[in-house]
């Protein structure tokens, strides 16, 4: 079956000190999304890097719930430091609006076309960009695995929720070992 690794938000505005979203757990997933991300750029499997950014000086409805964050050409809205797209052939960047990477991005036409029939989810926040993000890959047609130390909030107890959610109603989880071999 046919992977692709979707690396969530691993942006400044979570995981750097200085970031408006910023929680120090953040910083517990670095070491394994960088594990995913070096698994699947040895075996080439589509790597999406997948950005929250906003416009500046816009409305956005997501502004009704949120304050206003990840400005395009921000900070905050940057990746941190040993994330984001490279370069490498295998490597694409999905931009978003809203919580899922899949809401009126072209993400499912984009894993159409490569043939890919199951979806590898890792980054911030489990509860909230990864949740609608593996809902909607469900939603999709798309194989759901959610790596679950690869993934964490702020909010302990609604990532555990949500990791139980996913898990009964959308894919599997799996552990970055586990995910690893996958990739490989």
């Amino acid at each position: 079956m046919k992977s692709a690794l979707i690396v969530i938000d691993m942006q400044n505005s979570f995981l750097h000190p200085d970031g408006e979203n910023y929680y120090p757990a953040a910083a517990d997933v670095t070491g394994n999304v960088k594990r995913l991300i070096a698994a699947a750029g040895a075996s080439r499997t589509p790597v999406v890097h997948v950005a929250d950014r906003h416009r500046d000086g816009f409305e956005d409805f997501e502004q009704k719930r949120l304050p206003r964050h990840c400005v395009s050409g921000g900070f905050n809205a940057a990746y941190f430091d040993g994330f984001g797209p490279t370069g490498k052939r295998h490597e694409i960047e999905i931009v978003k609006r809203r919580f899922s990477a899949f809401f009126a991005t072209e993400l499912a036409l984009f894993l159409n076309e490569q043939a890919v029939e199951q979806v590898v989810l890792c980054g911030v926040k489990t509860n909230v960009c990864v949740r609608a993000t593996a809902q909607d890959a469900f939603a999709n047609g798309f194989e759901v695995c959610v790596v679950k130390d690869a993934t964490n909030s702020n909010r302990d107890h609604l990532a555990k929720a949500s990791l139980e959610d996913m898990e009964r109603y959308m894919g599997r989880l799996v552990s970055t070992d586990e995910a690893v071999e996958m990739l490989s």
